[in-house]
């Protein structure tokens, strides 16, 4: 089976590791397969990942994704080529994804630790199943604190809602890259998508780098970018695109 991190942030938006670097390491450092690039509101990051792994003929293959900031918390939605607006009702989020012909994945579920959708809204949206806002998929193998948190829990709920399991390390720095991961048959997105739309996955996690492995300065750095990410993203947006110089 194949071995996917579907959440994994750049420098794009909060991650501290270039496109570039991201694509080597996983490539040359990890034994995954593929891997999706999850920015803050920004489907760019990547769309240059995939760029970078074709020009570069690495092993690793790349699903583009975007993590998006809604009324309700955050949503993964891969296989996009933009990202939906932010800040809209999670019902609006989730039909532009699927407009898009994506998948959406409720990450770190119900924690508190950082923005996520809370089991209310899960139990909502199930009840009333109407095609196109519905989850297609939820994070159970998150190895990150806000992942592990309520982990537990959204696994005994999901026997109910039925949703595929993904697994995702949440990286913001490389040495968190493949420490969550999805197992999927096949070996290309598109079977990885398939597999989504089945309920036919698996995840696991591994050992979580704690904060003095990755250094402290870098760890600080990484929350103070962090936290900023998503602010930067809007503003941008509200100035519109920068003129060339």
């Amino acid at each position: 089976m194949a071995k996917a991190d579907l959440h994994i942030h750049s420098r794009v938006s909060d991650g501290l590791a270039t496109v570039a670097q991201l694509i080597e390491y996983a490539d040359r450092q990890t034994d995954l397969d593929l891997i999706a690039v999850t920015d803050h509101e920004d489907a760019s990051g990547g769309q240059r990942a995939r760029e970078t792994a074709a020009k570069r003929g690495a092993r690793v293959k790349v699903v583009v994704g975007a993590e998006i900031t809604t009324l309700q918390g955050h949503v993964l939605a891969l296989f996009v080529e933009s990202a939906p607006k932010s800040f809209r009702s999670i019902e609006r989020t989730l039909e532009a994804i699927h407009a898009q012909g994506g998948i959406a994945i409720a990450p770190h579920p119900m924690s508190w630790l950082t923005r996520s959708v809370s089991q209310r809204t899960l139990e909502r949206l199930h009840e009333r199943a109407e095609p196109g806002v519905t989850f297609d998929a939820i994070e159970l193998a998150n190895p990150s604190p806000a992942g592990r948190q309520r982990a537990r829990r959204a696994a005994r709920l999901n026997a109910r809602w039925g949703l595929a399991i993904t697994g995702g390390s949440d990286a913001h720095h490389l040495k968190h890259v493949a420490t969550g991961w999805t197992r999927f048959d096949g070996a290309t997105p598109e079977d990885l998508k398939t597999a989504l739309l089945a309920g036919v996955t698996g995840a696991a996690r591994s050992h979580y780098p704690p904060l003095r492995e990755i250094g402290l300065g870098r760890a600080a750095l990484g929350l103070a970018w962090g936290y900023a990410a998503t602010p930067r993203k809007m503003l941008r947006i509200t100035r519109g695109p920068r003129k060339a110089t």
